[in-house]
């Protein structure tokens, strides 16, 4: 029998009160590495400089990550978990870490890379926020990166709403690459991130 769901932003500042995210910052620096690594080839080959977010930023880590390159002129963060935001801004005051829950939150302007693991599919409207990233929150030019673990092809975190108690937009591959396709972004491409038992699928795009 299915428990009753909590909203995933609950359940995430609990992990953060618990030192779960710590693990998952190891968990998926592998997957993320890749990710940040097809970031910087971007920002190589226009060789200007570049705004970040991380959006479902946990702890910071990646924004931290994506800071401390010399290109970056500006990076934020943002997470629905309060006690995610509050690590953050202890690890690191002075950065922006924005408690903000999504897809009602705009952030005020533009940036050259959307980066997001693990938060699309906590949407009820993933669709939509894909579209809202493309209209509202790039620049012209700019890339969205964006890693899930819970997705069709992936049988085994189809128990995760279950076992974790939180619901989870469940779409297929091909339902996500369409998706990207309908939002307007371009140069869409995926892939399946994080070493030879790696399961994170990657989909990029550009405005």
């Amino acid at each position: 029998m299915c428990m009753d769901k909590r909203p995933a932003t609950d359940v995430f500042h609990d992990w953060a009160l618990n030192g779960k995210d710590e693990g998952m910052e190891k968990g998926h620096a592998a997957s993320v590495n890749e990710m940040l690594s097809f970031i910087l080839e971007q920002v190589a080959k226009s060789n200007q400089k570049f705004s970040a977010v991380d959006v479902g930023c946990g702890n910071g880590w990646v924004v931290r990550k994506l800071k401390s390159n010399e290109m970056c002129q500006y990076a934020m963060g943002i997470d629905g978990a309060a006690a995610m935001i509050e690590k953050a801004k202890k690890i690191d005051s002075s950065t922006d870490y924005i408690h903000a829950l999504l897809p009602e939150f705009h952030p005020g302007r533009k940036f050259d890379i959307i980066h997001s693991m693990e938060f699309l599919y906590y949407l009820e409207d993933p669709e939509s926020m894909l579209k809202s990233f493309h209209d509202d929150w790039l620049n012209d030019g700019g890339w969205a990166v964006i890693g899930i673990d819970h997705y069709a092809e992936n049988e085994d975190s189809l128990s995760w709403p279950d076992y974790v108690g939180v619901n989870m937009a469940t779409r297929s591959t091909e339902q996500w690459h369409n998706a990207w396709v309908e939002a307007g972004f371009k140069n869409v491409e995926h892939w399946i991130a994080g070493g030879e038992s790696g399961v994170t699928l990657v989909f990029t795009g550009q405005k």
